[in-house]
């Protein structure tokens, strides 16, 4: 299982990479591998104002839906188009050309409050 030392997680198996003010967000290598197949992400909050915690989207698997929270609040700034012709990105390459959307942060110091990548990987042991 990768888990990249350079991310943020959270216990809902998303990462996170911070770039300033803006965070980018997809599920982690775990998640993907416990969804099996995906077929479809939906992300429908563009443009809206979250908060931490809050659904801002859903990801299709064969066998199964799931929310999607978001790890930190802010504005959802951009959905990742690109998996709407190839979801499988998601499970080939979750943490590069699956990433899913991009937050812009209210409060970037908030994730610090994020799982490191040695919780992470003690969470799913």
């Amino acid at each position: 299982m990768n888990i990249p030392q350079d991310l943020r997680y959270t216990k809902e198996h998303e990462w996170v990479r911070i770039d300033g003010d803006i965070a980018t967000v997809g599920i982690t290598d775990y998640a993907q591998g416990e969804l099996g197949d995906i077929v479809f992400i939906e992300v429908d909050t563009v443009g809206e104002t979250i908060a931490a915690e809050e659904v801002f989207g859903t990801i299709e698997a064969v066998k199964t839906v799931s929310d999607m929270f978001a790890p930190l609040a802010g504005e959802v700034l951009e959905f990742n188009e690109a998996l709407e012709d190839a979801p499988e990105a998601v499970n080939s390459d979750p943490y590069g050309e699956g990433w899913i959307v991009k937050l812009k942060l209210e409060d970037p110091e908030a994730a610090s409050q994020l799982l490191s990548a040695e919780d992470y990987e003690a969470l799913v042991g």
